[in-house]
């Protein structure tokens, strides 16, 4: 503390009104695929950081962890596509939407649901019929049949095209979608 002119003690720093405080933390923006993915996201850290430590440290590599890590990116690329799907956070080009009249960006903006939907439908359709057949062929290293990796993948492309109809379906009934105004939220 220091003295001030007045004679009263004055403290060293003032904040200056400059107080950080955090936004609360809100869950409930998560669904359940996101807890999912994000477990089998940390096995997948875990199988690489096992990976490294063998192969680097105890210079006797497990020849196991190469293809379950390259298994477990794959499950957490096709949950994870769930989670954009959902959040309607694909990459996608706004630029032609600013010319267009506002009819014209409508029509085109459902057509690009409509598409969105009926791809990832035929997409879960030809991994559910891919699964069975995937039976018989056997993991390389891990003695386990191959449809395990392919019932994720069809469980993720199932997924999309659930959470693609329920974006659909929240600008059909909006009445735009986020090509249209891409300033608002989506």
């Amino acid at each position: 503390m220091t003295q001030s002119a007045a004679g009263h003690e004055a403290p060293l720093l003032d904040d200056a009104g400059l107080h950080a405080t955090d936004a609360p933390i809100d869950l409930s923006v998560y669904r359940w695929e996101d807890w999912v993915t994000l477990v089998i996201f940390w096995l997948l850290a875990f199988t690489v950081f096992y990976q490294f430590f063998t192969r680097y440290v105890l210079d006797d590599s497990a020849a196991w962890t190469e293809e379950i890590a390259r298994y477990l990116l794959i499950v957490v690329t096709f949950l994870g596509a769930s989670m954009a799907v959902r959040r309607n956070t694909h990459i996608h080009v706004e630029f032609l939407y600013r010319f267009l009249p506002a009819s014209v960006g409508r029509l085109m903006s459902t057509l690009v649901d409509l598409v969105r939907l009926g791809f990832l439908g035929y997409a879960t359709w030809l991994s559910i019929d891919l699964v069975p057949r995937m039976d018989n062929l056997r993991m390389t290293v891990v003695d386990l049949p191959m449809s395990y990796v392919y019932g994720f993948v069809a469980a993720g492309f199932a997924m999309m095209t659930f959470r693609a109809a329920q974006v659909s379906l929240r600008h059909w009934n909006r009445g735009w979608s986020s090509l249209e105004r891409p300033g608002d939220a989506d």
